[in-house]
């Protein structure tokens, strides 16, 4: 069985706002085309395009409607990976030692030249986080891209998880949990960042901010409200000609029926 450190030095993991994710799937598309050419052995696909396809995904995103106390229904979409717990019980039951978490900074990772495939960290692990790739027989999970954040042949920008880095809506953040004044601490702190079941006591580093009530602002003032305002009554230059000559067409309303 593996130990878990006693302490990490850092504490790396992600950020995810329930509230801006669209569920375009981007950060599934990335994460699986980055692991399937980089750490490990490459991600499975089996029969893709056939009547069963199969294959290993390191991140997913589910889709849920919500119905809240008062208000409409709301779709809530729910990315899901490794959350890299600090009492990682996948880690404890792995009878090889192949799974084990960094003292350095935190992050689970499977060592596959050990893991027999025996399934047990599967099974562990509250969140569904580990999948048996079927063709290489071992064990896989998220790997906070580690072979991308510290890979200093890369730009600055992109020393992130691939699925941070793609995320159009910005709703993954990365950073470490250990500095409070990181982007992700910050964050968590301001919009009540919370653990996903915490009930299983695993002490998950990563964090969901809930959605916002979909009803009502909450006085927040709307910031486009100015750019969306007329920056004039009348139009004049080109504007002004091709209203007049519209107008002329025959058929045209108006500017009171228009009205």
């Amino acid at each position: 069985m593996t130990a878990l450190p006693t302490s990490t030095e850092k504490k790396l993991g992600l950020v995810i706002d329930l509230d801006t994710c669209v569920g375009c799937h981007a950060c599934v598309i990335s994460c699986k085309g980055w692991n399937t050419e980089n750490y490990g052995a490459p991600l499975s696909d089996n029969n893709p395009y056939g009547a069963d396809p199969a294959g290993t995904f390191l991140n997913r995103v589910h889709s849920y409607e919500v119905q809240p106390e008062t208000g409409a229904a709301q779709l809530t979409h729910f990315p899901k990976s490794c959350l890299h717990c600090t009492d990682a019980p996948c880690v404890t039951v792995c009878p090889t030692g192949a799974s084990y978490k960094r003292a350095e900074d935190g992050i689970v990772l499977v060592n596959e030249s050990d893991c027999i495939g025996c399934g047990l960290c599967a099974w562990a692990c509250p969140y569904g986080a580990r999948e048996l790739d079927a063709a290489e027989g071992v064990m896989k999970k998220c790997t906070l891209c580690v072979d991308r954040i510290y890979n200093e042949n890369l730009p600055e920008d992109d020393r992130v998880p691939a699925c941070v880095r793609t995320c159009p809506a910005g709703a993954r953040h990365f950073g470490d949990f250990a500095d409070p004044d990181s982007n992700v601490s910050r964050l968590s702190a301001e919009r009540g960042g919370i653990d996903l079941m915490p009930e299983q006591q695993t002490r998950p580093v990563n964090k969901y901010l809930p959605p916002r009530p979909k009803d009502r602002l909450d006085g927040q003032v709307d910031t486009l409200a100015p750019l969306l305002a007329p920056v004039a009554e009348e139009a004049s230059g080109f504007l002004g000609w091709l209203d007049k000559a519209l107008d002329r067409l025959p058929g045209a309303p108006s500017k009171d029926e228009a009205r």
